[in-house]
């Protein structure tokens, strides 16, 4: 939808408008004495053109859903999105701008999410922020498919990017963009900053791509713009970007990083450090500046921008029209459609989770988890998503649903190829974006290549749902490549993720629930290959339990219990053996499940102390490195893991040969007994 045409300004204006920008990004840097000033110097006439005429945003309202999404990949320069969000008349004052980089301010060192309004996304770490505008894309075209009706189009708006060299030397980009061009993201509009600068000096030291060639290939629509000075040039590719809609745009502009500054322009000086005090005065010379003084704004300058803002916002006028047309129309629809962006689960939502029986229970956790995903998709729309060419190993995919292509877009099963950091920075702009709760699956091991966008998606604290699979040396013979061991420890390491690895169906089946229903970060359920056995619940606790971290499975036969034996997943088996086993021997043992340290932690300490009575030594068993249960077990405490590479054998023998078994923890419960 088009917004208001944008009023011709005196070029002196004009000017003066985009080196507000300049002058603001360089005044914060110095005051800080620390950042990167030469990226925004060198980008403010392309963030001033796409503030003032083609971004449809709101200022008064950064969160109306119909508004174009812009992502600064590049976060280093920070200063160029804080400097165009103040002077359009977003809730950040020109005092925030002045406390750059300082504790607890509306504007850190790389934009954050949640903390400025206007940032739609925590960038910094290079090419996460490519991904997150693809799955913004892909967020878009989704929701478009599934509610705009003839006549009432309430979800068509644009995702903008501007990345750098780093962005595109890194391999996520590449992901990412590869997927983009595939599935046609007509509505994606990157700009690459092709300033030629690193840290360590010229890009030609390690980079000689043809950045267009290599997009052109990906199935991009292309364009070059020789000088970012050149607004007409410029404005025209936008438009022609606009304009195509069967391929995602990459327009590539030249720039030079510091522009203006005497001293320091097109050198990596500009790239990383304050210019000092005297080169800021000069550049100020250099640009006509009226005033030397830090942080000034001239008050023709402010006008012309908060007009632009007011402007921009015209189009979520239009768009409140239509919306109301549109409910009018279709009630249904809309109030679908508010109840998923407001992330307010339907009434009865958790009814559909199936139960397990001896019948149907002794099953891989990863197969119980498909059953109770698809269960769950029949009621809950919002979710969406696949894996990385694992679906049938993953069990992610959703049953006698379309999948998710430029032909579909309103399928639901994605295919995100063998991608899986792009696929984390993908699912990351997709929850970012609304409506959707994306789930992506792949084998534990390769958490690895993902971890950089589950640590964002934990920043962020958002809804991103992890499907771990293979989660142990229990996937046997494919060996120590793909048996992961460190995993567990470093995933549990990452705050505000909270990690689920379920003993047996039932409790595959709560964790789901608790997946769903969490709002606060992303969870990650961590899944068997192996058949598990199950655990008759007429015997022992309810997996209800689940949703606290850890609850008394079965409890000590006659009296208070000696020790305590837990686990998590698979292992649970040995410990409730163990614990058999001990109690022939006259020695009283508690059985506890684990399946999540973060959401145990959150108990109450009575709730702890009830579960882990103080002063009753405790025994734990993980195939995997121990790390992480030393803070559970305590002094008097032991953990049987692994703390060494697996290897390729069928799975019962390489548990026997790492000593994972019933008759090791019976041993260390002996021990531990005896103090």
């Amino acid at each position: 939808m088009a917004t208001a045409t944008a009023p011709t300004l005196d070029p002196a204006l004009e000017k003066r408008c985009i080196d507000t920008i300049r002058t603001l990004a360089m005044d914060a840097v110095q005051a800080a004495e620390s950042g990167h000033p030469g990226t925004p110097m060198a980008l403010a006439p392309l963030a001033y053109l796409l503030f003032t005429r083609h971004l449809r945003h709101d200022p008064k309202d950064p969160h109306w859903p119909d508004r174009d999404r812009f992502v600064l990949s590049v976060g280093h320069a920070s200063m160029l999105l804080y400097s165009v969000l103040h002077l359009s008349g977003y809730d950040l004052s020109l005092e925030e701008l002045k406390q750059f980089r300082q504790w607890e301010s509306r504007t850190p060192g790389h934009p954050e999410y949640g903390y400025t309004p206007g940032v739609e996304t925590t960038t910094g770490p290079l090419g996460q922020g490519i991904g997150n505008a693809v799955g913004m894309a892909v967020a878009e075209a989704h929701l478009a498919a599934t509610f705009n009706r003839e006549g009432h189009a309430v979800v068509d708006h644009h995702t903008y990017f501007i990345a750098g060299d780093g962005d595109l030397m890194e391999g996520v980009s590449h992901e990412a963009a590869s997927f983009a061009g595939h599935f046609g993201l007509g509505k994606l509009i990157g700009f690459y900053d092709d300033n030629q600068i690193t840290i360590d000096g010229r890009t030609d030291l390690t980079y000689s791509d043809d950045a267009g060639k290599r997009f052109e290939a990906y199935g991009w629509h292309v364009q070059h713009v020789a000088d970012v000075n050149d607004l007409a040039a410029l404005d025209a590719a936008i438009a022609a970007a606009k304009a195509e809609t069967a391929r995602p745009s990459l327009i590539i502009v030249k720039t030079i990083i510091g522009f203006g500054s005497p001293n320091r322009a097109d050198s990596s000086k500009a790239h990383g450090e304050p210019l000092g005090k005297e080169e800021v005065v000069l550049t100020k010379r250099a640009y006509g500046w009226p005033s030397e003084q830090p942080f000034f704004v001239p008050d023709d300058a402010r006008e012309a921008w908060l007009a632009a803002g007011r402007r921009q916002a015209e189009a979520h006028g239009a768009w409140t029209a239509r919306w109301d047309a549109y409910r009018a129309a279709e009630p249904a629809l809309a109030a679908e459609f508010e109840r998923r962006l407001a992330k307010r689960l339907p009434d009865g939502w958790d009814a559909a989770v199936p139960s397990f029986t001896a019948e149907n229970g002794a099953v891989a956790s990863r197969a119980a988890s498909g059953t109770v995903l698809n269960a769950l998709a029949a009621k809950l729309p919002e979710l969406m998503g696949g894996s990385a060419d694992l679906a049938p190993s993953n069990n992610t995919a959703l049953k006698g649903l379309p999948a998710y292509s430029a032909a579909t877009p309103g399928g639901r099963n994605m295919h995100f190829g063998v991608r899986e950091h792009g696929m984390g920075a993908i699912m990351n702009g997709m929850a970012l974006h609304g409506g959707i709760v994306p789930y992506g699956g792949t084998f534990l091991v390769f958490a690895d290549y993902m971890r950089p966008a589950i640590r964002l998606a934990a920043l962020m604290h958002q809804q991103v749902l992890y499907v771990f699979t293979h989660d142990s040396i229990g996937l046997g013979e494919d060996g120590p490549t793909h048996q992961p061991v460190e995993q567990l420890t470093a995933l549990r390491c990452i705050p505000n993720l909270t990690v689920m690895r379920p003993a047996d169906a039932s409790e595959t089946a709560e964790a789901w629930k608790v997946a769903v229903a969490h709002r606060d970060g992303p969870v990650a359920l961590v899944l068997t290959r192996q058949k598990l056995g199950y655990i008759d619940r007429t015997k022992y606790a309810s997996a209800e339990g689940v949703a606290r971290g850890a609850y008394v499975l079965r409890d000590a036969d006659g009296g208070a219990p000696q020790v305590v034996l837990m686990s998590s997943g698979s292992e649970v088996a040995l410990v409730l053996e163990a614990a058999r086993k001990l109690e022939a021997e006259g020695i009283r043992a508690r059985t506890v499940s684990v399946p999540s340290m973060e959401l145990f932690a959150k108990q109450d300490a009575e709730y702890q102390r009830a579960v882990l009575p103080a002063g009753v030594p405790r025994v734990a068993i993980e195939a995997a490195h121990p790390m992480s249960w030393y803070r559970l077990v305590g002094d008097r405490g032991t953990v049987l893991g692994i703390e060494r590479f697996g290897a390729s054998a069928p799975y019962q023998r390489i548990f026997e040969e790492l000593g994972l078994t019933v008759d090791r923890v019976v041993e260390a419960a002996r021990r531990v007994v005896k103090g």
